[in-house]
Order: C-alpha cells, then structure tokens, then sequence
C-alpha cells in the first residue's frame, strides 16, 4: 500500500507539473476530474493484483476503467512512476509494453503489437520519453531515454536516446544538433524531412537552370537530313 500511494503521488505531481490546467487545482478534484490520473490509479491498483494473482478483478478494472476514462492500458502492462496522460482519450497500452518514469503520452497513442506472437510484443519506452497525439508505436521495440515521437508518427524500429522521430514509417531526425529532452516539445516548429529533401531538389534544379543560361559553349552544327536514292532495305 506504502509504494501504490507513492506511485499515486507521484502521477499527481507529474500532472500538476506538466498541465498547466492544473494550477490551483486541488488534488483531489484533480483525481475525481482528470481521466488518465483516474486511468493511472486503476491501473495501479489493477497490476499489483495482477502480480499477487488474484483472479478476474484486474481484468475487470481495467474494462471499466477503459469504459469511463476511454483510456485502455493492460492490467499486466509495467508503468513507471510520473506517467502523465493528458486528455488521454483513445490511448492504448499493451500486455507486454514497459513505460520508465516521467513520461508524457498524448490523446491517441498506442504502444501495441504487431502480430499474434506470444512473449514480449510491445514497446519498451525508457525514461522522459514524450510521445504526440496519434502516434503508434508497433512491436517489441525500444524508444531511448529522452527520445521524443512527433504526432501521428508510425514507428516500428528502435529510436536512439535523445532523438525527435517524425513520419510514416517514422525516422529519427535532429534538431540543430541540440540534446532534447523532457516533455517540453515544441511540436509546431518538428524538422519534416520531405520538405528539406524537396527544397533540396528545387535548389539543385536552380543550380542546373543557371548553369544552362550561363553556359558560353557554342552550339553543335546541326546536320540536315538528305533523302537517300537506292534499294530500300526494308525490301520492296
């Protein structure tokens, strides 16, 4: 009971920290008002009789936890300590996934499988990850400590520690050279990869298009063509 109420604790301040709808809220409306701290203290009540083997009742925790706050995260899934949740609606949490401490999910993620295979089949995501609305994190992958998912990203590979992943399938790119870190992304300004290699090619294009009006080299002497008398070859 001493480590669930810790835990708890922990989940309120990670919102009071994270949500700045929170300020002047009292914890206790916070947990009566706030459907993923609602979500988080189910879950945790959910797994700790799921690991004591008590029978049904996680799985029914979680089924009406997942029916009032529209949050499903798996009885026997592993949360670390300052999850926060924000909005939450439509985020799914698999059996086998593995969440570190102060991480940050927006409404829509999904940390699930790929497949029908047994065992561990969904993401492992460490320490003060931050993962945007409607991204999907597939398999038994690893997201790196600090690493940040950008919105609606797919990501079916490993992402490094301290990197920003953005597209469909989802990639890791950078953010001038700088170490990123905590859930204080600036979603609006993410790198896009298409757009930089397109301005590249118009760029490139440019380059050969100055090039050609620049070009002093002069012109091929151009031969006309003189009807030719004989046999046709092709018979006839």
């Amino acid at each position: 009971m001493p480590a669930l109420l810790r835990a708890i604790r922990c989940d309120l301040a990670a919102a009071r920290e994270r949500d700045p709808s929170a300020i002047g809220v009292h914890p206790a409306v916070m947990l009566a008002s706030w459907p993923g701290l609602q979500a988080l203290v189910a879950h945790r009540v959910a797994h700790r009789l799921h690991e004591a083997r008590v029978p049904v009742l996680p799985r029914a925790i979680a089924y009406a936890a997942r029916a009032l706050t529209g949050i499903e995260i798996h009885h026997a899934a592993q949360i670390g300590d300052g999850l926060f949740i924000d909005h939450g609606s439509g985020v799914v949490i698999g059996e086998s996934a593995t969440v570190g401490d102060n991480v940050t999910l927006y409404q829509g993620v999904t940390l699930g499988g790929t497949g029908f295979e047994t065992g561990k089949r969904h993401p492992t995501v460490q320490d003060n990850v931050t993962i945007g609305s409607g991204a999907k994190l597939l398999g038994p992958i690893e997201i790196g400590h600090g690493a940040k998912i950008g919105a609606n990203s797919v990501v079916v590979r490993d992402v490094p520690a301290n990197s920003t992943v953005v597209g469909v399938p989802g990639h890791p790119v950078r953010i001038d050279g700088r170490r990123v870190e905590g859930p204080d992304t600036d979603w609006i300004h993410l790198p896009d990869p298409v757009a930089d290699a397109m301005r590249a090619l118009q760029a490139r294009v440019a380059e050969l298009e100055r090039r050609l009006s620049d070009d002093s080299t002069p012109p091929a002497e151009v031969l006309s063509l003189r009807p030719v008398s004989g046999r046709n070859p092709a018979g006839g």
